[in-house]
């Protein structure tokens, strides 16, 4: 049985949000402090009338802060820098409890990676996006173009994570429930799949975000002026 690649949330928060070993708190140690850039939020992704990531303190749409945000129960998580934005596949949270969530991250642009490629992950939450957890989906050595080969889905007990691959995907579904910990072993009766999408072809049927919104979006024409000189 084919499970996902599993890291702790502190390791992924440091190495793995921006796709490959970026640091998503650069200057916490010293060096110059982080610019404050002066623009305004955007919502990049909208499930539903409350629930939303927005992008901010961004320099562009490749590089800037994300949020988890549920204006009904006073939710705001930070997800990471320079990653969440980055994504360019589909995503569906269908999960009509709300329970469930899952947002993939990718790495920006011309992001250089190991000899062994950027690995490239997604945050899942059963609790309404009050916590959330990491789980590694993809290794690649181009994630920003790659991501665009992914669907992502959300269900009320699980998550598909479906590449395509010519003319067919390859899926991986992964079991969520209340508390469950994707670092350690499914509790006893509860699996995982993989299978081919031409052998499940109605597996997506019926999924939907509330909002309709499948993909992330960004206005580029949205730039700070304090941006600072060039070197």
């Amino acid at each position: 049985m084919n499970r996902p690649m599993r890291y702790p949330l502190l390791l992924l928060a440091a190495a793995l949000l921006a796709g490959c070993a970026h640091d998503p708190y650069p200057y916490r140690n010293g060096g110059p402090p982080v610019i404050n850039y002066d623009v305004p939020p955007q919502v990049i992704y909208r499930i539903d009338d409350h629930r939303f990531v927005t992008l901010e303190n961004y320099r562009d749409c490749h590089h800037g802060v994300t949020y988890y945000n549920d204006t009904k129960q006073g939710i705001r998580q930070r997800l990471g820098r320079e990653g969440i934005e980055n994504y360019q596949g589909r995503l569906i949270n269908a999960d009509p409890t709300g329970q469930n969530i899952v947002i993939p991250s990718s790495a920006p642009p011309r992001t250089a990676c190991s000899d062994r490629g950027c690995t490239t992950s997604l945050l899942y939450s059963t609790d309404s996006g009050r916590t959330f957890h990491g789980v590694a989906y993809m290794r690649s050595f181009n994630p920003f173009r790659d991501t665009a080969k992914y669907t992502i889905a959300v269900t009320t007990d699980r998550y598909y994570v479906a590449e395509r691959i010519q003319n067919d995907s390859y899926v991986i579904e992964s079991a969520l429930r209340p508390g469950i910990d994707l670092d350690k072993p499914y509790p006893p009766g509860v699996r995982g799949s993989s299978f081919a999408a031409s052998k499940r072809p109605g597996y997506l049927s019926g999924l939907r975000s509330p909002s309709g919104q499948e993909r992330f979006t960004c206005d580029p024409s949205i730039r700070p002026a304090n941006l600072p000189a060039p070197k």
